[in-house]
Formats: structure tokens, sequence, C-alpha cells
């Protein structure tokens, strides 16, 4: 038997999984809020809190239960610059922070075609280079004080056994410093003067070495745990249907962000408007995706997002129409602009119907995604959303398609797990929500629901 710890860093909570390689099924799992920090220098996230965490975590897996390797996932948009001493060179910048926007025009005039980078222009520093082009004008000695830069997985990775590098997937994930199609930096490393700081480029299966002696002390765990590169969190999600299915088929990885990527689609020409971008997927191949802050929205909008899913609200929603047009996250998705509320203007009081509407909202925009990245087959759906049956079925009535919720108390653990011996995997039986089943009520609804915001996209209102 295997345990792998897998580190998990979300936008809203770091987290510890422990997971059994040989029935990828999760021991253990602790979490810590993600909280960002105001500054200064601007605003940054708790590394060495979180370090603090993961030692302590992992030290108690391993008293309870053997960790035998280590593998790590993160969320994108994020990068680390260390210094010559290997310490931090500067906080790590929240990439929601709008400081990057003051920047835009003259970072506009050095950005790569997003045709060449399939990374769309994004608000705050959700695009890597743009973080780097605006830290390094706030603070003009950051650039020689940086003497590497990592991508944030493999900052953990670097913590547990000194090796530094960057990963394809998280490289990928719309940095504008890399060109999925043809697998190298784009020359906006030259532009931004970084070219000879970046870490080397792994795989990421590649395991890069093992535990540190300082670390071994600290953990109560061997030297001889090895640890792998990391994966980019959406991809981690991707990779176990990318070795079990065959094409076509799209993964939606949920959580604060909802993202679909579709493997085998229709060809699609990408929408840099609408928040579509070309992923890399742990194989190093180019992912049609495109994403929006679902889970951030659905929190935004219910006042008990734990709320019972009942059939008197059911019924509720779907006599009475209540829905919601987008967008509750108007900086990003393919609504991007426009202000979201409550069709007819009045919110219910009702939370469980509150739930449900916002659960329907949420299918709703995804399915949207899915039409931008040409989707076709099956659907799988990843992470929280997995166990919301109102959203899982509504996106069966609207697309159509079959709707496969993978359980899981984190989506991304187990893709992680598998870079541990080689990526090897089995998918177990699913029985999907297939459309046939779903009732008429729910696909009238959905027709509606297109209609009414394919109408307000035409007048250009919200």
């Amino acid at each position: 038997m295997t345990h792998v710890a897998v580190i998990d860093i979300g936008k809203t909570n770091a987290k510890l999984a422990l997971v059994d390689r040989e029935t990828l099924t999760e021991i253990a799992v602790v979490t810590r809020p993600n909280v960002v920090r105001p500054g200064p220098p601007w605003p940054h996230f708790d590394l060495a809190g979180h370090w603090d965490f993961l030692k302590t975590s992992l030290a108690h897996f391993h008293r309870a239960h053997g960790v035998d390797a280590i593998s790590i996932t993160a969320h994108g948009a994020s990068i680390v610059l260390l210094g010559a001493d290997g310490g931090l060179a500067a906080p790590m910048l929240d990439y929601e922070h709008p400081g990057p926007d003051d920047a835009a025009d003259t970072y506009a005039a050095i950005r790569p075609d997003f045709v060449a980078t399939g990374s769309p222009k994004l608000a705050g520093g959700l695009n890597v280079g743009a973080q780097l082009h605006w830290m390094f004008a706030q603070d003009p000695d950051l650039r020689d004080r940086a003497a590497q830069i990592v991508t944030y997985p493999q900052y953990w990775a670097y913590l547990l056994t000194g090796v530094t590098a960057t990963d394809v997937t998280s490289l990928g994930c719309h940095t504008d410093l890399w060109l999925p199609h043809e697998g190298r930096f784009s020359d906006l490393t030259r532009t931004l003067g970084i070219a000879d700081k970046l870490a080397p480029v792994h795989a990421p299966a590649d395991t890069l070495g093992h535990l540190t002696p300082a670390v071994a002390q600290e953990t109560g765990m061997p030297v001889t745990t090895p640890v792998t590169c990391g994966v980019h969190d959406s991809n981690a999600s991707l990779l176990p249907h990318l070795l079990s299915r065959t094409a076509p088929f799209s993964v939606v990885s949920t959580g604060t962000w909802i993202i679909t990527m579709t493997i085998g689609g229709a060809p699609v020409a990408l929408d840099a408007g609408r928040d579509t971008l070309m992923n890399v997927s742990a194989k190093g191949d180019p992912v049609p995706s495109a994403r929006f802050m679902g889970g951030r929205e659905f929190e935004s909008i219910c006042p008990n997002p734990a709320a019972d899913q009942t059939d008197t609200a059911l019924n509720t929603v779907l006599t009475e129409q209540i829905m919601l047009h987008p967008a509750f996250a108007p900086d990003t998705g393919p609504f991007k602009g426009q202000l979201g509320g409550w069709v007819g203007g009045t919110q219910p009081v009702d939370e469980n119907v509150i739930q449900i509407a916002a659960s329907f909202y949420c299918a709703m925009v995804t399915s949207v995604c899915l039409d931008l990245t040409g989707h076709r087959g099956d659907i799988v759906l990843e992470g929280p959303f997995s166990a919301n049956r109102a959203y899982a079925t509504m996106l069966a009535a609207v697309t159509g398609s079959p709707v496969v919720a993978v359980a899981g108390r984190t989506g991304t653990s187990v893709g992680a797990a598998l870079l541990v011996d080689g990526p090897t995997y089995e998918q177990p039986a699913h029985d999907p929500i297939v459309p046939a089943r779903v009732p008429d009520a729910l696909a009238d609804y959905a027709a509606r629901w297109r209609d009414q915001v394919g109408l307000l996209a035409a007048q250009g209102t919200s």
C-alpha cells in the first residue's frame, strides 16, 4: 500500500489530503483558510503560515498512517520569486489585486498574441506576465533580487526538496509566458528580462527529488520520501479522465472557479473576450478551456449555500421561473462586464429556493463555457459541485449530454496522487445523469434562460 500526501493549495483553502494510491480513496483531509494579507508591498498570501501548517500536518499523517510519497497541486495564475539566499524575493501577489490594471496599456504593448499563447487578457494579475510587469515597476530592484522564478506547485516542491522547477500545466494557465502549441516559452520572457531566471521546465509526474534533512527531521518522515514536480489544480482534475476515458468528453472542475476542459471536441476558435483559454494537460497537450468564478458566485448569491434541495423548492423555482442573469463576478467568465441579478429584480426569501436557483444559474453558465470549447460526449463533474444534484441535473438538461458526477472531498487530490509511480488509472463505474430521464420542465427552464441571456447580449444590456 502506498500513501500519498497531496498538498492542494486552492484559492479559498490550503489542504493536505492523504490518498491511498491503490484504492484512490482519501484517508484524511485537513484544511486551512487561504487568507490574503493586505501588504505591504501588495496583497499577498501567507506562505509561511501554509508551510507551518503543511509540515505539522505531514508529521501527523506520517505518525497516524505513514506517508510514502508527496505530490502537489495548486491554483494557477501564480508564481514565486526567490532571492539568491533561497528565500522570497518578494511576497507572492494575490492575482485578484487590481494593481496590474494600472499598467494595462503599457503591458498590452508587449504581451504576445492570444492566437499564439491561448492566454486571454484578464483582469488584475490573472496573467502572470502582467503581474511581473507591474511588480517590477512598483519595485525597480525586484528583477535583480529575483535569482529564480518558480510556478506555484513547484514552490512547495522546492521547500520540500531544495530543487527549483516550473511545470507545463502551470505555465500553460494564462500566464502569457508559454506557447502551448509549440511547448516553449514565449518571447515575453525575454522582454521582461526573466528568461534566465525561470526554473527548468518539468512534466508534472517527474520526481524532483527527496526530502531535505531539515524537512525530514521536522516531520519525522524519511529523507528518502519522493516528491513529484506537481500540477495545476484543474489539470489534476483532468488527469484521471485523460488516462481512462475515450474522447470526446469534457471535464468540469469545480471550486472557487468552475473550469470546463474539452478533449476531442468540435473545432472552435477560442474567444479571448469570453474568458476562454488554452490550458496545457499533464501530458503536455493543449486543451480548449473556459471558466468563470462559479463557486464564488454561488456563495455570493446564497445566504445558506448548504440549504436543502427540497422538492417543494424545486417545484417553486420551475413553476414560477425563478432565475438569475449573469454575472456575479463580472471581471471573469463568458459574461464579463455584465452585472447579474434576479429576473424581475426581486430576490426570493426562501433559502432553499435561492439555493436551487443559484445551482441552476451555475449550470447554465457552465453550459455556455462548454459551448465555447466545442464540447461533445459525456460531461464529468469534479469537485464540490459534483455533489450538487440540482446543478448536475440541470447541466444534463441544458446540454443534452450525460453527466457523470465523480464523488470526492476534493476534485484534485486523486489526480495529483496519480502522478506518483507513473500515471495509470482505471475509471470506476459511475451512474450518469442521462438527459432522457430529466424532466421536461428543466429543459424548458433552460431554454428560456438561454433565450433571455442571448437577448440581453444582443441588446448590450445587463
